[in-house]
C-alpha cells in the first residue's frame, strides 16, 4: 500500500459537513410545516418563496441564506435557531487518567490477563462502537490462542515481547510493532516470549452487533 491508495486526510475538513447542515436544516423545517398542518403552497405564499425552493430546502439540496430561513422561522413562528437543532448534536469525548481503566473480564479472559477498559462511547453518529484495551500479561499468564469475536482490531506492542497468533499465521510482535486484523479468525498470544508484555487492544465493530 502507498500514501496514494490511502483516501482519508486526517487534517481535512470533511467536505460533506455542509451537506449534512443543509439536510439537518431541511429536515426541521419540513416538521415545524407539518406540525403546523401547513401545505407547502402555503408556506409559499406566506414567504414568498417558491414551492421549488421550499422542495429544494426541506430535502437538504440547497443552502438557504440566513435572510432565507428568517422568513421561514417568522412564517412557522419559531426562533430562528430551532432550524439548527439537529446539527447541534452532542458529540463526546472520554478521557481517562493513567491507571484509571476500568478493569474488567471479557469473554474468553484468561489467567493474570489483565484488560483494562481505556474508554467507551456507545451510539453515536459514526455507526461505529470503539473499544481501546491495555491489556497487560505477567508472568503465569496463560496463553489463549483461540479469541474469536466480531469486528477489526488493531494491536500495539508497548512492552514485552509476544508471537501472536491470527488464523493460520504466527507474527513476533515487540514495542512498536502493530497488528491489524480482522477479529473475526481465531487469535491470541501463542507464546510469551519476553514477559512483563503490555499492548493496546482497539477493537472496533459496527452499533447493530
Amino acid at each position: 500500500m502507498t500514501p496514494t491508495d490511502l483516501k482519508q486526510d486526517p487534517h481535512r475538513v470533511p467536505e460533506h459537513r455542509e451537506k449534512v447542515l443543509e439536510v439537518a436544516i431541511g429536515r426541521e423545517v419540513r416538521a415545524f410545516r407539518r406540525k403546523q398542518e401547513i401545505t407547502v403552497a402555503e408556506l409559499s405564499a406566506a414567504t414568498g418563496l417558491s414551492i421549488g425552493m421550499l422542495s429544494k430546502i426541506e430535502n437538504g439540496n440547497t443552502s438557504p441564506s440566513l435572510t432565507t430561513l428568517q422568513t421561514l422561522a417568522n412564517a412557522l413562528s419559531v426562533p430562528l435557531t430551532a432550524f439548527f437543532r439537529g446539527f447541534e448534536e452532542t458529540r463526546m469525548a472520554v478521557h481517562t487518567k493513567a491507571g484509571e481503566g476500568v478493569e474488567l473480564e471479557r469473554e474468553g479472559t484468561r489467567a493474570n490477563h489483565q484488560y483494562n477498559l481505556l474508554g467507551h462511547i456507545g451510539a453515536n453518529a459514526s455507526g461505529v462502537i470503539v473499544e481501546p484495551y491495555l491489556i497487560c500479561l505477567s508472568d503465569e499468564a496463560d496463553i489463549f490462542p483461540t479469541f474469536q469475536h466480531g469486528g477489526i482490531e488493531t494491536i500495539y506492542m508497548l512492552e514485552g515481547e509476544v508471537d501472536y497468533r491470527h488464523g493460520d499465521s504466527v507474527y513476533p510482535l515487540k514495542p512498536g510493532d502493530t497488528l491489524f486484523f480482522d477479529a473475526d479468525a481465531a487469535h491470541g498470544p501463542e507464546v510469551l516470549v519476553k514477559l512483563p508484555a503490555r499492548y493496546l487492544a482497539v477493537i472496533s465493530y459496527p452499533q447493530n452487533t
